[in-house]
């Protein structure tokens, strides 16, 4: 009987320390955020031959430090943006579609706890994105993505994460601005739903149905609600993650993607409580982490946020995880063959760089393959690589990314002369400054209060006014440019390139691509004055694959092509315009032609 009393007590001494010890309990929570990935999984630039300083191999290193540390709760999240801009996501969404998807499998590997899916990704289309949700192990957020035959989420609405008896829910957001720049066809079946109403929704299901001690927002759009001119408070605003943050009362940490720029900073909501705002850069240069220190309140029976802060983490200073590396060994070894393969051969070198001020041989051999391989009469192209050399000799599957960057579509489309030429006043009145006299700036940068150039704060680099990839030029049509003329004024259209009358009456055939069709950069919408709604009646066809793909094929076909300015426009006055060229030049890549990499150029396409 005493050595039951005596167990009995022990047993009982037993269960109020653990009762004392849950009461004073303490939990360490970090929170990793990748976004924007583009492919970049290794450290190892499979377009320039290359090694990298960034790649989810150094993410995962990282996150294997923190899960090793005692006390440390760690959540890996990605928001988005993995599956395009590199040529190992577009070797696994389009040539091999059998196998497990690289990406797939890295972040099971990783053990990724919840993901939200990103604009660039669902560009990959329904075969790809939809096989892609089965293979991972963990839930693809988007709330407000809306499949139309049921009204419900098309992907899951938010994830619970369990730590040490804490609860934490993850509410997922996708840009709803998908529409403006992607065909119908890549999102067919889903509407994208505004991103502050949404949110509005759902926090209180979440709370009364999870009841959780931490929410956490996950969204992919940027901070900047203004971006590209758009008022602040314009239903379905495609950089809505801070406006959700302080007109949705509940979130405790929100965190951001989209715009490439790295956030860390704290933020209060209508109802007055403090929301932390972080967010990591692209191609996982950094990391975005929320620190959370939870402690166990007796009297509520529940658990107290004690202290939130975030941080930004330099990945670079991360080596890559060996055994990650040996697993994906094979599969890089596999795209590293089809990025070398010959496509055809290319006389002379060329270079985006020109293309950024004026006429260029890289984006005419894009018109020409545009106007060859839809046989229209007029062609748009932009510069989408800021800072890239194709060298003579053989153009190989790499030199493609070089070239076109994106996975748009091309589409031919009906516009009038007068439409066309709106497109170009729009096209040139954001990337050309009004020239004052020779030794004026030719490119528009912005300006600070002062009327000086605005210089990024990250790199001392100047910053554009327009994204460069939205400066887009014609072929097929003869005309100049007047840069000393203000903004509306400048175009003057002489004729066809076929030497036919150009009327502003008549309608023309135009090849395009389907960011630009779709109304991205608002040269259709804003310039020729096309209302968004009515861009789809003017598509007479679309490709079914890519235009990197048709340029491939194109490519191959010639066999072997002669790049050159085609020469049917022209900036004048021209001596003004080669002084600006040449004084611009050397402020934007400096005398030794390094690439400037300023938030401006960054965000490219996001």
């Amino acid at each position: 009987m005493k050595k039951l009393t005596n167990t009995l007590i022990k047993d009982l001494i037993v269960v109020f320390y653990l009762s004392a010890l849950a009461f004073s309990q303490t939990v360490n929570v970090k929170i990793i955020e990748t976004s924007d990935v583009h492919g970049a999984i290794v450290p190892y630039d499979l377009i320039k031959d290359t090694t990298t300083s960034s790649s989810l191999a150094q993410v995962h290193t990282f996150a294997n430090y923190l899960r090793w540390q005692k006390d440390t709760e760690v959540i890996l999240l990605d928001n988005g943006d993995l599956l395009q801009g590199d040529p190992m996501s577009y070797f696994y969404n389009y040539e091999d579609t059998n196998s497990t998807h690289i990406f797939a499998e890295a972040m099971n590997i990783m053990k990724y706890d919840a993901a939200t899916i990103g604009n660039h990704d669902i560009e990959t289309g329904h075969p790809v994105y939809d096989e892609f949700k089965k293979q991972i192990n963990f839930p693809w957020l988007a709330a407000n993505a809306i499949n139309t035959k049921t009204n419900k989420p098309y992907f899951e609405p938010y994830a619970i994460i369990e730590r040490k008896g804490l609860k934490i829910a993850v509410l997922g957001l996708i840009t709803p601005a998908i529409p403006n720049w992607l065909p119908s066809i890549l999102w067919q079946g889903i509407r994208f739903d505004d991103m502050v109403e949404t949110a509005a929704k759902w926090v209180p299901i979440i709370k009364d149905k999870e009841t959780p001690d931490l929410i956490v927002g996950l969204f992919h759009a940027g901070i900047d609600h203004r971006y590209n001119n758009e008022e602040g408070e314009i239903y379905k605003n495609e950089n809505a993650s801070q406006l959700v943050a302080e007109k949705v009362p509940g979130f405790d940490i929100v965190f951001v993607g989209h715009d490439h720029s790295g956030w860390n900073f704290k933020t209060k909501n209508t109802a007055g409580d403090s929301v932390l705002i972080l967010g990591a850069r692209s191609r996982a240069k950094t990391v975005a982490v929320a620190n959370i220190s939870f402690e166990f309140n007796k009297n509520t029976d529940s658990w107290k946020i004690k202290s939130t802060s975030g941080e930004i983490v330099e990945i670079k200073n991360y080596k890559p995880d060996d055994m990650f590396m040996s697993k994906l060994l094979i599969p890089l070894n596999i795209v590293k063959n089809y990025v070398t393969l010959p496509l055809g051969q290319i006389t002379k070198t060329v270079s985006s760089k020109e293309s950024l001020l004026g006429p260029s041989g890289f984006v005419d051999l894009i018109h020409t393959a545009q106007l060859e391989i839809t046989n229209a009469e007029v062609s748009f192209v932009s510069p989408l690589s800021f800072n890239a050399t194709i060298d003579s000799g053989w153009i190989k599957v790499r030199d493609m990314f070089k070239l076109y960057h994106y996975e748009n579509f091309l589409y031919t489309m009906e516009l009038t002369g007068e439409e066309i030429k709106n497109y170009l006043e729009y096209s040139y009145g954001s990337w050309f400054n009004q020239m004052e006299d020779e030794n004026d700036h030719l490119l528009k940068f912005k300006l600070d209060e002062n009327d000086e150039i605005k210089y990024s704060a990250r790199y001392n680099s100047p910053e554009l006014d327009e994204r460069h990839y939205n400066y887009s030029s014609a072929a097929g049509i003869n005309y100049t440019v007047d840069v000393s003329k203000p903004v509306g004024e400048r175009v003057s259209i002489t004729s066809l390139s076929s030497g036919e009358v150009f009327e502003l009456e008549k309608t023309y055939a135009i090849a395009i691509n389907s960011y630009r069709g779709n109304g991205g950069g608002g040269h259709l919408i804003h310039g020729a004055g096309i209302p968004k709604e009515e861009l789809s009646k003017r598509i007479i066809s679309s490709t079914e694959k890519d235009l990197r793909f048709h340029l491939m094929k194109w490519i191959k076909e010639k066999k072997s092509i002669m790049p050159a300015k085609i020469g049917n426009w022209k900036i004048v006055p021209e001596d003004w315009w080669q002084k600006g060229k040449e004084k611009d030049y050397n402020l934007i890549f400096g005398k030794e032609e390094k690439m400037i990499e300023s938030s401006s150029l960054e965000l490219q396409n996001e």
